[in-house]
């Protein structure tokens, strides 16, 4: 049994925003991604979306692109990214997926959960407001940082009762290298994070590798070729 990511698949079946704007390397993603999901991944593996899973504004709108990840093997477990709209509360889009059936996909929110021999935490994060509104910046990393903390507690409270302790890792949306996410993850001893939301010319701000003893991985869906990040 595997764990693996993906993120940043922007689907967009129930409304017209096509990502080939974007670049050619966008055409037929879909495709290619559910190609390499389903040679990679069986019913018992894991895949973790970190975020901007649907262009949909509303529930209602979304409906075929979470039918997509639920058809595709294993179990999901998604968090919030910077442009899922849709995501008003987690006791809403959890009455969502009971209400259409989408019983392989998990929400990532203040929570953690075990995972084979890994506990998976994480919290959207943050990068800035489009008008730069460093007051109001400051304010949401301060609460993404304490959600994260919220999810690495309730990890802890998981390993408490083991008796051979898990690895944990952290699932992010935006770059953790703001802020005190990187600080916080290196205190509850977190061994690899991932994360998306850079595409095209921002590829060039990725960071990758070991980073006092942190394990960073990039896992947007065109940086990797719209391929799963294996991360077992």
């Amino acid at each position: 049994m595997g764990i693996y990511a993906i993120s940043d698949l922007h689907l967009s079946f129930g409304v017209d925003k096509p990502m080939n704007i974007f670049g050619i390397g966008w055409e037929n993603y879909e495709d290619k991604i559910a190609i390499n999901w389903k040679n990679k991944v069986k019913d018992t593996d894991t895949v973790i979306i970190p975020g901007d899973i649907s262009w949909g504004m509303t529930l209602k709108e979304t409906v075929k692109d979470f039918n997509y990840i639920n058809d595709l093997p294993g179990q999901k477990i998604i968090l919030r990214g910077n442009h899922d709209y849709y995501f008003s509360t987690v006791t809403k889009l959890n009455k969502f997926f009971i209400e259409n059936n989408f019983s392989s996909i998990k929400i990532l929110h203040n929570n953690s959960y075990e995972v084979e021999d890994l506990i998976i935490c994480g919290t959207r994060g943050w990068g800035k407001t489009e008008k730069s509104d460093k007051v109001l910046d400051k304010k949401i990393i301060a609460r993404e940082e304490n959600r994260l903390i919220l999810s690495l507690e309730s990890g802890l409270k998981i390993n408490k009762g083991l008796e051979n302790k898990k690895k944990i890792i952290v699932a992010m949306h935006f770059p953790p290298f703001i802020g005190k996410f990187c600080d916080i993850m290196k205190d509850y001893g977190v061994s690899k994070c991932i994360y998306g939301h850079l595409h095209g010319y921002g590829h060039f701000m990725v960071k990758e590798g070991v980073i006092d003893n942190i394990d960073y991985k990039m896992v947007s869906c065109d940086y990797t070729k719209f391929n799963l990040t294996c991360l077992t």
